[in-house]
């Protein structure tokens, strides 16, 4: 595949204050120079917000979804479908990925994903990271590596992140999109296109930072995870 438009979509459900961060590090990753001839666009999708997420995303140059559904599978595909719609260009030529209004990507996130599309993977399925100062970063790394081959050989982890993940549209498309669930649409997703028979590459090759919040906007996910974490590390 040779994307000619990369599109980035952030569900946001009152994000004023962490997502100035996100979208920094977003416009960051699409100056690297790999991306020079790349049309890059970034979707936030402002779901059933009372603050100004909408706003400050507008004034970092996003495209802006309004949604009032409090459905992450939902707030999802709107952004898809909005990248879809304003890409100007066939799915075959665009690559989408997804991250989460409280994670930053590293610089090279977008160029990283663009590499493998052109080698021919249809989705890129990446892990995550806490902040070295959380004291929930050292346990977190131990349970969440626990599979990680001891011998340096590539990890095929099973981990599946919204806030890192990235697909081509027409994959997507014949995957049937996100679904309308309030917590593991992203995992739904994965499962489809490997369903489908897509080439779905599971890498830690370029993790995403993200909060280590233990009440998290969406319901029962990264966050819920943490949570037990603590509880079992506690006991």
């Amino acid at each position: 595949m040779r994307p000619t438009t990369l599109a980035v979509v952030v569900p946001a459900h009152d994000e004023e204050r962490l997502l100035p961060a996100a979208l920094t590090a977003l416009a960051r990753a699409a100056r690297h120079p790999d991306l020079a001839a790349v049309r890059v666009l970034t979707v936030v999708v402002a779901d059933a917000c009372r603050d100004r997420t909408a706003a400050v995303a507008r004034d970092a140059g996003a495209l802006v979804v309004r949604t009032d559904c409090r459905n992450p599978g939902r707030a999802r595909a709107a952004g898809v479908q909005h990248a879809l719609e304003r890409s100007l260009t066939r799915p075959s030529a665009l690559w989408i990925a997804t991250t989460d209004a409280d994670s930053v990507v590293p610089s090279g996130w977008l160029a990283h994903q663009l590499a493998q599309a052109r080698e021919g993977w249809e989705a890129v399925v990446g892990t995550v990271t806490l902040p070295p100062s959380s004291p929930l970063a050292a346990p977190h790394l131990a349970l969440y590596e626990k599979t990680r081959p001891p011998t340096g050989a590539p990890w095929l982890h099973p981990h599946v992140h919204g806030a890192n993940l990235a697909f081509a549209a027409d994959a997507y498309l014949d995957a049937g999109g996100f679904p309308p669930l309030t917590t593991g649409e992203d995992r739904a997703l994965v499962h489809a296109l490997e369903r489908r028979g897509h080439r779905v590459l599971r890498t830690a090759a370029c993790p995403v930072l993200t909060s280590p919040r233990l009440h998290p906007r969406a319901h029962d996910g990264f966050g819920h995870y943490l949570s037990t974490m603590v509880g079992t590390t506690d006991a």
